[in-house]
């Protein structure tokens, strides 16, 4: 189903502090991530959807990757407490817009969830535990939005959706290592080719996906599934280990 609002942040001044351990991190741009995210931006609303812009935070590197911060489902936020101290705070402003619209609760201690880390499908989520998502935080998820949560453990990643999204349907697409999980048996699981691993994280709206540009093969194998494929430049954000679905919260 299509979302009609998209809650954003533009990256602030502080953004080439970003917690990352990409090897281009150096060379980040804020005024070149700030293009691509007004771009990104102007996707959405040709999209029909209405973007929502928080105030940009100037202080916080990572601020600008709204999606950890709460998980919505129905009528429903889950705000997030993040695992990373540096990160705690972002939440502040983001709970206070979906107030507007939504139930709120906030996770609580010893929970930590990020939203980086939750598939939606449109009866249960998939949630991964990972270094940023515990157990206890899936089990306040869970309990708070009233939907079951499936879980694929793996403490080595910082978030699932960098490795497997859902497309739509009966679709998802995910990397090799996670591929035959037995959490995504029963869907046609597409597998990107291992050089072009950043593009499994994807953001489906209706039948329109949009993927992370300059991996040609990824892009044909979602094509060829039938969706139309709009490629983004997020190479900005790829350097702060943040990708398309980070970059708002969609309701």
């Amino acid at each position: 189903m299509m979302p009609k609002h998209a809650l954003v942040r533009e990256p602030g001044d502080r953004y080439p502090g970003c917690i990352s351990s990409h090897p281009l991190l150096h060379t980040v741009s804020v005024a070149r991530a700030r293009a691509q995210h007004a771009e990104y931006c102007r996707t959405l609303s040709e999209l029909g959807i209405e973007v929502i812009h928080l105030p940009r935070d100037d202080e916080r590197p990572d601020s600008c990757f709204v999606e950890d911060n709460a998980v919505i489902h129905g009528s429903k936020a889950l705000i997030c407490r993040m695992a990373k101290e540096s990160r705690r705070g972002e939440e502040t402003a983001v709970e206070a817009a979906l107030r507007e619209y939504l139930e709120v609760r906030r996770a609580e201690a010893p929970a930590t969830v990020e939203g980086g880390d939750v598939i939606h499908l449109p009866d249960r989520l998939i949630s991964g535990v990972t270094e940023r998502t515990n157990r206890e935080g899936v089990a306040q998820m869970e309990a708070w939005l009233g939907v079951p949560v499936e879980t694929i453990v793996d403490p080595g990643i910082v978030h699932l959706k960098s490795y497997v999204t859902y497309l739509g349907g009966d679709t998802m697409i995910a990397t090799r290592a996670y591929a035959d999980h037995p959490v995504l048996e029963g869907f046609n699981v597409l597998v990107v080719p291992d050089e072009e691993w950043y593009a499994a994280n994807t953001l489906a709206l209706g039948d329109t996906v949009l993927m992370p540009s300059g991996r040609p093969r990824a892009h044909a194998l979602v094509r060829e599934a039938g969706f139309d494929v709009v490629p983004l430049d997020v190479s900005e954000f790829e350097k702060c280990e943040g990708a398309l679905t980070c970059l708002s919260l969609l309701f």
